[in-house]
């Protein structure tokens, strides 16, 4: 056994799955009589006991609007907030606070980027890359974009297994690009991108990266630092916080010189009936008032993670991945779509004249919640020439009971359909 695979079992084995289970009160329910196999944290993750009982804290002790107030729950309420967003800030590794937005999620955190920094970088004949793995969050803002500017949209292809195609990747890389988006973890295949050496290779030839984090904050470490992107971006309920909110990293000397996202309330520093003055990130693209409670939520959260250790998460993943892909490779019939060398807990796939939504939906009868369709990725879809697919993803509260689970239900759709 090499030292890499002895370092991994050993991280795996001392990851107490069983306390993590317990701090998720949903996990205790049953759904048709029989104990829930939860397999759709890719759509949205289940909550921890300090996640719901930070936004009750918020909403029962001293809920309050931020930022403007001088009374005590005025006070109680900011202090809260931007200590989510410190928290946040030092979860990935950013310089500062104040290189963090709080949005409503990864798809506004894009949209953000795409209406402002986007509209400033690209123009006619321009050109902005993505890749042929991303959700639709990550593709249609740039087809807008590209669409008001006059600009093309390029897409760099990957090979079926579900990986980049580096060479195709960086052939796409020229003096047209304007902007590189590419999504660090696919949701539809697990695939994990290597986000600092495309970011790396973009920025040689001085192209500015977004990247698309929502389904990597929750399986491995965030070092924005390390990987060097321009944005990242985030959502709080895929990371086990609230829906509703996320956070957008971007540098700040971006920041600074972005136009507003949207104008109202708390973004201005004056405002006449001639003319506004915008306030300094990271106010100037908060405008109104925020989800104060998700915010916190979401610091709870971060709080959450950081209380384990994500080297022991990654590894235990990577061991329940491994065990559930030869579990599902071993049943006649079961296709695995996404077979990527280096993946996250993903597990795509098709049953021989069975549709995506009976499977789903057979499944559910047995206690047992995947994800049945597009996954909100119909241009992975169309490549691999399929309209749906049953998606079973894993958190760092699934066990391989779960697995076994899954591959008995798999058994009884057989069963239904012969």
């Amino acid at each position: 056994m090499t030292t890499a695979a002895t370092s991994v079992d050993s991280e795996s084995s001392a990851f107490d799955v069983e306390s993590v289970r317990r701090q998720f009160p949903a996990l205790s329910r049953e759904v048709y009589g029989k104990p829930l196999v939860y397999l759709d944290s890719a759509a949205s993750a289940q909550k921890p006991e300090v996640v719901i009982e930070a936004e009750l804290s918020c909403y029962r002790e001293y809920y309050a609007n931020v930022h403007r107030g001088v009374h005590r729950f005025a006070q109680l309420s900011t202090d809260a907030y931007e200590a989510a967003r410190q928290k946040v800030s030092t979860f990935i590794g950013a310089g500062c606070p104040r290189e963090v937005v709080f949005v409503r999620g990864t798809t506004e955190g894009i949209n953000l980027v795409a209406s402002t920094f986007g509209r400033q970088r690209v123009g006619a004949g321009d050109e902005v890359l993505i890749t042929a793995m991303e959700h639709h969050s990550n593709i249609v803002p740039w087809q807008l974009l590209c669409e008001q500017q006059g600009a093309k949209l390029v897409v760099a292809p990957m090979s079926q297994s579900g990986e980049l195609i580096w060479d195709e990747f960086e052939k796409r890389l020229t003096k047209k690009t304007k902007l590189l988006s590419f999504v660090h973890v696919s949701n539809a295949l697990g695939t994990i991108n290597p986000a600092a050496e495309m970011t790396a290779a973009a920025q040689e030839q001085g192209i500015p990266v977004v990247i698309d984090g929502a389904q990597a904050a929750p399986h491995m470490p965030i070092d924005i630092a390390s990987i060097g992107c321009d944005f990242y971006t985030l959502s709080g309920h895929k990371m086990f916080g609230p829906s509703g909110i996320g956070a957008l990293y971007g540098k700040l000397e971006h920041l600074n010189t972005m136009p507003p996202y949207q104008g109202g309330g708390e973004m201005i520093r004056t405002v006449t009936f001639e003319k506004s003055e915008w306030a300094e990130p990271p106010a100037k693209f908060e405008a109104g008032t925020p989800n104060i409670a998700g915010a916190i939520g979401m610091g709870a959260a971060v709080d959450f993670l950081k209380s384990l250790d994500m080297a022991q998460v990654a590894a235990y993943e990577a061991e329940l991945l491994e065990y559930g892909t030869q579990t599902l490779e071993a049943i006649p019939g079961l296709t695995l779509i996404g077979t990527a060398q280096n993946k996250a807990g993903v597990l795509s796939f098709l049953i021989d004249g069975v549709h995506a939504h009976d499977i789903g939906t057979i499944l559910d009868r047995e206690g047992i919640a995947v994800r049945a369709g597009h996954h909100c990725a119909q241009p992975v879809m169309d490549f691999y020439g399929v309209a749906a697919t049953a998606r079973a993803s894993l958190a760092l509260y699934n066990t391989k009971d779960d697995i076994d689970r899954l591959a008995a239900g798999i058994g009884k759709i057989r069963e239904v359909f012969g």
